[in-house]
């Protein structure tokens, strides 16, 4: 535990001189690529220092016991001995949990995608309601968003929304969102108050920079027309529209919000380099996943993960089975405990996956 707490203070050091440089600073990619470094480097860091911490507590404390003759010395070490070995596996644990393989990925913005499935009408207002849901998660946690493209229903709600959350962590603490949700409720339409059930899918890419994923103009076919749908002046009646096509994949890309096309295409592309990101990282994951069972699936679009169940207020998570009966409040935004208990699967099966014979030990 010494040597891999020392390794970590060498390690944050050389990150701490490297972004002090000129070169550093004048790249903003980098720069804020190595911030990102120091601060996962950080929270290890301090988990460590506090294990080592309470490890030298209790090594003082067995001293004192040993040496001193002194029994009032000795029974406030023996006191403050035994306080020190319960806090020593919780703070073991967490530090063993944060040197386990980390997705380079988590604290990078996410592009999140919500789709109405099946079901009709109300499948676009369920769509309409997670976008509400995360809007509101994504506020409390001070992020902000930017709407790159979206779709509304006839009948209400959403057929289609496509948006940005840019956030320290935002595709660490969404990733997990990626599947289809399905909802179990009576709709407003329903006379017979018959429960129906519908389903929407999401999808959560880490956002791609362009060091990430290059693209070859060559490769791209950009057609422009003019937009659809509600808006405002100038919205339908110039080819502000935008259509990338991206030939070796057959990827298309449509962004129709914003009057300009300039601003349209640049969503797009944002969209398009996250998506070819998404699948060379999809690429790996497959090949990893051949190795080793994952008890938390990120990858997999078709996977039913979660159901909401509105007439028993249960909201129900099929991956690591976790059933909360507080609908209404995660209805709202508040998704700390299912994200919290998705991460912690996460942990645990990465740890296991790096020390398959025993932990770390003191």
């Amino acid at each position: 535990m010494i040597d891999i707490v020392e390794q970590l203070e060498i390690e944050y050091n050389a990150i701490v001189e490297e972004l002090s440089l000129p070169e550093t600073l004048a790249n903003q990619s980098l720069l804020k690529r190595k911030s990102r470094e120091l601060k996962a480097l950080e929270t290890k860091l301090n988990a460590g220092r506090a294990y080592m911490k309470i490890a030298r507590a209790i090594k003082d404390s067995e001293d004192i016991l040993k040496a001193s003759a002194d029994p009032e010395l000795k029974e406030m070490a023996s006191e403050e001995l035994e306080s020190l070995r319960a806090e020593l596996p919780p703070a073991q644990e967490k530090f063993e949990t944060l040197l386990a393989p980390q997705d380079p990925n988590d604290p990078k913005n996410v592009i999140l995608e919500i789709r109405a499935g099946t079901g009709g009408d109300e499948a676009a207002l369920f769509a309409a309601d997670l976008y509400r849901m995360y809007s509101r998660h994504i506020d409390s946690k001070g992020w902000k968003t930017e709407t790159l493209s979206s779709s509304p229903a006839t009948g209400g709600g959403l057929k289609e929304v496509i948006f940005l959350v840019e956030g320290d962590g935002a595709f660490g603490c969404l990733k997990f969102e990626s599947g289809v949700h399905r909802v179990q409720r009576v709709p407003a339409t329903e006379s017979q108050g018959r429960v129906h059930t519908s389903a929407a899918s999401v999808v959560a890419l880490p956002e791609a920079e362009e060091v990430d994923i290059e693209i070859k103009p060559a490769d791209v076919k950009v057609d422009v027309y003019r937009s659809s749908g509600p808006g405002g002046q100038s919205v339908n009646t110039t080819d502000s529209a935008v259509r990338l096509t991206h030939i070796p994949t057959g990827l298309v890309v449509t962004c129709q919000d914003e009057k300009s096309q300039l601003k349209n295409k640049n969503k797009a592309f944002k969209v398009l380099r996250s998506r070819l990101f998404d699948m060379a990282m999809s690429e790996q994951h497959e090949k990893i996943a051949k190795e080793r069972k994952t008890m938390v699936k990120s990858g997999d679009r078709s996977d039913k993960i979660r159901t909401y169940n509105f007439p028993q207020s249960r909201v129900t998570d099929h991956r690591i089975g976790l059933t909360l009966y507080k609908l209404d409040d995660i209805m709202e935004g508040d998704l700390t405990e299912l994200v919290e208990a998705l991460q912690k699967a996460d942990q645990q099966e990465r740890l296991k996956s790096s020390r398959p014979n025993s932990g770390v030990k003191a």
